[in-house]
């Protein structure tokens, strides 16, 4: 965890205003979390961060390439992201229990803020549910000889299905059902 030290923005000295920053996001970023959709990737991210009396404005700006495996043909492919987001974030010296994904607190003592979290969210999030070469990918289209594979597997639906209908199990429960 020691290497996402890097990834915080000390905001304690910094002039009311606009200020950025920028940070690279790679494989050791990501092996620092256990359970990421996202193990291997290239991505900047450029901060800005505007400083207010009250409070911060950050605006996340995340380019790059993330590897994906393919849901059809399992092949590792580069698939572009581009993500834009923006989060509020006050100061309070107490417990503030409304905090949304737009509204961060910290407390009046902080000094700097960590933005690992909030990179590691937005990224696994612009991770598409279904992942597809063709879709995904930047011009590239599922491995033809997988894809080959994939429609030569024999069709053993028929086969569960003959068991099933076979097996007196099944007549019993469903005379239960009809009763």
């Amino acid at each position: 965890m020691k290497y996402l030290k890097q990834y915080r923005i000390p905001f304690k000295g910094l002039s009311s205003g606009s200020h950025n920053f920028e940070f690279e996001i790679d494989e050791k970023f990501f092996a620092c979390y256990e359970h990421t959709l996202v193990h291997e990737g290239k991505l900047k991210a450029r901060i800005e961060l505007e400083k207010k009396e009250s409070l911060l404005i950050a605006h996340f700006d995340i380019q790059g390439v993330i590897k994906l495996d393919c849901d059809i043909c399992l092949t590792r492919f580069d698939s572009p992201i581009s993500i834009q987001e923006r989060i509020l974030v006050k100061f309070t010296d107490d417990e503030w229990e409304d905090e949304t994904e737009e509204v961060v607190t910290l407390s009046k003592n902080d000094y700097e803020m960590d933005i690992a979290p909030l990179l590691y969210e937005y990224i696994n999030l612009a991770v598409p549910p279904y992942t597809k070469c063709s879709v995904n990918g930047n011009g590239i289209s599922c491995d033809p000889d997988m894809l080959n594979m994939i429609s030569e597997q024999p069709d053993n639906s028929n086969e569960v299905e003959e068991e099933q209908a076979l097996d007196p199990r099944w007549e019993a429960l469903k005379k239960i059902k009809n009763n």
